[in-house]
Formats: structure tokens, C-alpha cells, sequence
């Protein structure tokens, strides 16, 4: 681990928590099962994305798995038992539905969260990654969303999230045949950013967050919350929630501080301001 790199202590048995400046790394940690969401996984990703979206400073999350595979969907005998962890069994107690936050169904976080794909991100994998804002994914990853083929139901919001996403005929053929999704295919159908060589990642993850990290935080958070706010909306009734959000934005030290470093032609040093 780099110097400059926290562990935090959020972090659960299964789920590592690490900071780097504005950047936040959370690490499904359960490799021997594919990482397959448990109970001490859901915990630690639940309290990952709370503190993401409340600590000033953080200004992206990146959600990745250990040893080259993202998630293989949900372990229910993990999930239907108590955790051996005393933290994890307490904050299991105090988090509502940590596990609809900890999959990023409920409560999304208010910042960007970065998905860097290895290896399978299938069932619940992928339902997490349709949850996320920004996708890199290494050429031989595997998508899909199986539960149809399994007489199951993904119940992490994916009926509702990939038709949104994607053209629905693709959507529909991913949620209804249950079948395996190549790297191509999702680049393809505009499911994922980047498709980058096996073990990159990561690696590409951290670039990208780099950029939306030196871009203001306060702009970048706006515009989550516009287009989150008004996805629904027609564009009569979604304008006037767009402007209420960004005039602020436009008013703000940042803003200021990005026309002078424009004009000074250097970069500019928001503070969120």
C-alpha cells in the first residue's frame, strides 16, 4: 500500500475501505467466494457509500474487487446469516436496508462512484454496476444478469436501471435470455466506458477519477443531482430544477476561482467553496 493511502476504519472482513486524497477505494474483499456479497460486504459497502457522500473532502468513490474478479452475484447463505464480526452485526443492526444501500439501490451516493471491472460482475455484480456513474471494464470481464434463468428476480433494481441505461431491445435481451455479456458487447451498447487490458482496471479507474477529482466538486455534484432529480421530468418541468440547483453553483467561490485560473491560464485549485 502507498503512503499515502488510509485504510479506514469502516472497513468489514470483506470489504476494504482505503482513502487517497479526494479519492475514495472500496475493495470487495471475499475473494475465495468470487466475491460474493455478504452480510459483513453489504455492511462495509453501505458505510463506504455514506461516507463518501458525507466527508467534504472526498470528491470520488471507486468500487472494484479483489484478485481479479468484481462480483459473482449474491452468496445467500452469507447474507441469511449473522456475521461472526461484533462491528459488522452492530452496524447491521443501525444501517435501515444497508442492504439496498450497500448495492447502491437506495440512497445513492451523492458523488461520482467509478466501477473498475475484472472477471465476472455477474447476478448482483452487475446489478452494483448499474448503480455506479462511470465504468471501466478489462477486456475479458463477463456481465449478465442471470436471475431469469435461475426463476429469480434482480431485485436490485436492474428491471428498472438497464432499459434507462441502454436501448431497450439490448436491455431486454440481457434481462430476459439471462445469458453472459462480453466486455464488446457492453462498450457496444454504451453500458461502459472503457474496455482496458486485463488487470488495468484499476489502473484506468484511478486515471479517470483523477480528472473528475481536479474538476470542481461542487459543479460535479450538481450535476449529479440534476440529472438524478429531473430524469423523469418532462424538459418543461425539469428546467426550473435544473437552474435552482445550478445557480448556486454559478454564485460560488469555485466558479470564481475557475475564471481566474482560466484567465491566468493555469490550472484551477477548487476547494468546494
Amino acid at each position: 500500500m502507498e503512503e499515502s493511502v488510509e485504510r479506514l476504519p469502516i472497513s468489514t472482513p470483506h470489504c476494504t475501505i482505503e482513502r487517497d486524497g479526494h479519492v475514495v477505494v472500496v475493495t470487495m474483499n471475499r475473494p475465495a467466494a468470487r466475491n460474493a456479497l455478504s452480510t459483513d460486504m453489504l455492511v462495509g459497502l453501505a458505510d463506504a457509500w455514506a461516507y463518501v457522500s458525507t466527508e467534504q473532502d472526498v470528491r470520488v468513490g471507486i468500487l472494484t474487487g479483489a484478485e481479479g474478479v468484481f462480483c459473482a452475484g449474491a452468496d445467500l447463505k452469507a447474507m441469511g446469516s449473522p456475521s461472526e464480526d461484533e462491528y459488522v452485526r452492530r452496524r447491521a443492526a443501525e444501517i435501515e436496508n444497508y442492504h439496498w444501500k450497500g448495492l447502491i439501490r437506495d440512497g445513492r451516493p451523492t458523488k461520482p462512484i467509478i466501477a473498475a471491472v475484472e472477471g465476472y460482475a455477474v447476478a448482483g455484480g452487475t446489478e452494483l454496476l448499474l448503480g455506479t456513474d462511470l465504468r471501466v471494464i478489462a477486456e475479458s470481464a463477463t456481465l449478465g444478469l442471470f436471475e431469469a434463468r435461475r426463476g429469480l428476480y434482480p431485485m436490485g433494481g436492474s428491471v428498472i436501471r438497464l432499459p434507462r441505461q441502454i436501448p431497450y431491445v439490448h436491455a431486454m435481451d440481457i434481462l430476459l435470455t439471462g445469458r453472459a455479456v462480453t466486455s464488446a458487447e457492453a462498450l457496444s451498447y454504451g453500458l461502459v466506458n472503457k474496455v482496458v487490458p486485463d488487470g488495468q482496471a484499476l489502473k484506468a479507474a484511478r486515471e479517470l477519477a483523477a480528472e473528475v477529482a481536479a474538476a470542481a466538486p461542487l459543479s460535479v455534484q450538481a450535476i449529479l443531482r440534476g440529472y438524478r432529480e429531473t430524469a423523469h421530468l418532462s424538459e418543461d418541468e425539469a428546467l426550473p430544477i435544473s437552474d435552482e440547483i445550478g445557480w448556486p453553483v454559478i454564485g460560488s467561490a469555485d466558479a470564481k476561482e475557475g475564471s481566474r485560473a482560466f484567465k491566468e491560464k493555469r490550472p484551477a485549485v477548487f476547494k468546494g467553496e
